[in-house]
């Protein structure tokens, strides 16, 4: 990836103006969905399908496939993640998080994500340091600054 226009989106998401931080956000995960082409968002869609209708076997079947293929595709560990999370498989869903935010450390939903499986195992340090992690990326995320605040509340 050129990194020019991503450090320019960086810089957005700091930017006071919400509509600026707005636009760089949705621009970020269109850069991460199509890192594989049509082929990875293809495959990313039909996944999303499954999970909306609740086909959870075939939603993982389809994105552990993907990662197979793909193994640097961090978006794709990224919604496996999700589907872990949701499905309450908290320590998967964990390192899934973590495999994509190796693969890309700017992923700020992939850092969000492991401070939302840290804190529901009650790791709530561990949280923490993720959702600081994300808010340096993304410091006007108001989610994140509030389950900092909530997992800085448990720990006291």
């Amino acid at each position: 990836m050129n990194n020019a226009p991503i450090n320019a989106l960086l810089e957005d998401l700091k930017n006071p103006n919400e509509g600026i931080r707005e636009k760089a956000t949705v621009e970020l995960w269109r850069i991460w969905f199509h890192q594989k082409g049509a082929y990875g968002l293809e495959i990313i869609e039909q996944s999303q399908v499954y999970l909306d209708a609740g086909e959870f076997v075939k939603a993982e079947t389809v994105l552990t496939e993907l990662i197979q293929d793909q193994p640097d595709f961090a978006e794709a560990w990224n919604r496996r993640a999700v589907l872990y999370y949701l499905t309450e498989r908290y320590r998967k869903s964990l390192q899934d998080c973590q495999q994509a935010a190796a693969l890309n450390p700017i992923h700020f939903g992939a850092l969000h994500g492991i401070g939302l499986c840290h804190a529901a195992l009650g790791e709530y340090a561990e949280a923490i340091h993720a959702f600081r992690r994300a808010l340096e990326i993304q410091p006007h995320a108001l989610i994140n600054q509030r389950l900092l605040l909530e997992c800085t509340s448990r720990l006291s």
